[in-house]
């Protein structure tokens, strides 16, 4: 499809950076939310790279969804003048946040005089579980309605 280079190079700009795009099947004049191109150029640029094997794309729920491949990435460099060291954020590993202060490992005194509500639960007081036992008496009624009239 014929667009401008302008942007091609912003899709192209914007895939590099972050290695996926999401766009919504709308082909009607509305711009794509994270590129301020039209969604139209963004669903056919992307159907490009894809139909030569630079994305991979998935389809759910009216969306459509990109990944670079290893070939695109090459691609995208060359196309981009990029040096290799820049790699989309997909590729990169994320930082480890400051390791959490370990817990006390000391034990700590169990107060015996004030049990959980399990425990409470689990020790209750004996109850006489020797009820009445057996199969019980059963009544059977006629169906309401259906049939003859029963007898008076």
């Amino acid at each position: 499809m014929l667009m401008p280079k302008k942007d091609r190079t912003a899709i192209y700009e914007y895939l590099f950076t972050e290695g996926v795009m999401v766009a919504e099947k709308n082909f009607f004049p509305v711009n794509h939310p994270k590129v301020n191109v039209p969604n139209l150029y963004v669903i056919k640029a992307l159907q490009s790279l894809n139909s030569r094997g630079y994305v991979t794309e998935r389809f759910a729920w009216q969306h459509y969804y990109w990944y670079l491949t290893n070939e695109g990435i090459q691609y995208l460099r060359e196309y981009l003048h990029l040096p290799p060291e820049i790699v989309p954020s997909t590729l990169k590993k994320p930082t480890k946040p400051e390791a959490r202060k370990k817990p006390d490992t000391q034990a700590k005194p169990t107060d015996e005089a004030a049990p959980s509500d399990r425990e409470q639960y689990r020790r209750a007081p004996e109850s006489d579980k020797k009820g009445e036992a057996g199969a019980g008496s059963y009544e059977f009624k006629g169906g309401f309605g259906r049939g003859r009239r029963p007898a008076p």
